[in-house]
């Protein structure tokens, strides 16, 4: 397999009479996108707004971010089976508005939404106080709605509209091209002889109550783990729809840049061979939790893994699947690392995790979520600030009179992102 990504680079955002690109400045037609959001019945007030990087202004409450992306070569769509039609993707040539963002926000849906602060103390700890958002501002259609419903009309509201504005620019030319090549299994295991095999588990939040991933449209609760290309997932076979705590969130454009992946592929052949993702869900029930971790890690047996990379999704109840799935894994002889975050108290001298063992002592730390943040006012809200009351990581009173917001890091969108998609961080070369 082999794609190719056309990467469009978005330094600002204007209103136009056409969508497009020119100079580094994606246009955008605020009517015709009102317009493509406004279809859906299950939505009632719907409006558009714009933020960049640096501006005094505030997101909030923020659901998912997304990536504006287009195919425009090859099979499938972009975001299939929830947008396009059921086809894999992970080929081909597909358009990327690089430096550009879709944020859903508006009316909350669960308390489990997020802060984006485009400037001040708020924009160190989030990746999207740097790229350009278009900002989608819902409302459901009737009050008292189905949260599911709800949850859904937003969640297609930001995949359509990236997918919008990505299409508006196809005939665009690429400012940079990026390819990947992922061969099949056979080839990835002993393409480079004597180095060692080595997987990726992706666990994918999955508990349910609006806590939710999609695979190619499927609810990944419904699935056993199963094996797929990093290309898949870079190509946007994952979808989020989850409402789980804002620093935690994958949100679908950490899914489409996921940099577990990105740095996967560059140490492979180097370090080792990048064999394959065994995606994987966080169930509820115990039994569920043991039936998931056992295939997962029978799956990296099976393909004669030296060693797997781990990444979480959310915190508590997800911190024994990750678990379960280490150890199981050592048991076989398969080495693991694991990347989650900490839920260690404000002081920090709490248990970070609701679930170790021996055998996952290689861990990495995106942070620790409870830690507190003082947000001071913005100039601009975007959305409803006196969600900062009710937001997990806020409480009643977090919303000072002058604007201001105090909060645990649990309420900025990505700032302990499991995936290392955040600004919290260090490389080793």
């Amino acid at each position: 397999m082999k794609l190719e990504l056309h990467k469009i680079m978005v330094k600002r955002l204007v209103w136009g009479e056409a969508t497009t690109v020119r100079d580094g400045v994606l246009y955008v037609n605020k009517q015709e996108l009102i317009s493509l959001i406004s279809e859906d019945e299950l939505l009632g007030k719907v409006d558009v707004d714009l933020a960049m990087p640096g501006e005094s202004v505030r997101i909030i409450p923020v659901k998912d971010v997304v990536e504006p992306r287009w195919k425009i070569h090859g099979k499938g769509q972009v975001f299939p089976g929830l947008v396009s039609d059921v086809e894999t993707v992970g080929s081909g040539r597909t358009l990327v508005l690089s430096g550009a963002a879709v944020v859903t926000a508006g009316k909350i849906v669960r308390f489990q939404e997020g802060i984006i602060d485009m400037s001040g103390p708020g924009a160190a700890y989030t990746p999207f106080s740097e790229t350009c958002n278009v900002v989608l501002l819902l409302e459901p259609a009737k009050d008292g709605m189905d949260k599911h419903d709800y949850e859904t009309a937003c969640r297609t509201a930001g995949l359509k509209a990236a997918a919008y504005l990505a299409r508006c620019c196809k005939s665009v030319k690429a400012d940079k091209i990026v390819a990947y090549n992922h061969a099949d299994i056979k080839n990835a295991m002993w393409g480079h002889p004597g180095l060692p095999k080595v997987g990726y588990i992706y666990m994918l939040q999955t508990q349910g109550l609006l806590h939710d991933t999609y695979l190619y449209g499927v609810d990944v609760k419904k699935i056993l783990p199963t094996l797929i290309s990093p290309l898949e997932v870079m190509d946007g076979a994952i979808v989020s729809g989850n409402c789980v705590s804002a620093c935690d969130k994958n949100s679908t454009y950490s899914h489409q840049n996921n940099p577990v992946i990105e740095e996967m592929f560059k140490r492979h052949g180097r370090d080792f061979n990048f064999v394959g993702i065994i995606a994987t869900n966080e169930n509820v029930t115990l039994a569920d939790k043991k039936r998931s971790s056992s295939y997962a890690v029978n799956l990296a047996h099976m393909l004669g893994l030296d060693g797997v990379i781990i990444t979480e999704e959310g915190f508590g109840n997800p911190d024994a699947d990750l678990i379960m799935n280490c150890w199981k894994a050592e048991q076989l002889g398969i080495k693991t690392a694991l990347l989650t975050d900490e839920y260690a108290g404000q002081d920090g001298a709490s248990q970070s995790l609701a679930d170790s063992c021996p055998e996952g002592d290689a861990c990495v730390t995106a942070g620790n979520a409870n830690e507190v943040i003082v947000l001071p006012p913005m100039n601009k809200v975007i959305g409803v600030v006196e969600e900062a009351n009710v937001i997990a990581g806020g409480w009643n009173g977090s919303l000072a009179a002058d604007g201001g917001i105090t909060v645990e890091l649990q309420a900025i969108t990505g700032s302990t992102s499991e995936l290392g998609y955040t600004k919290l961080g260090a490389y080793t070369i």
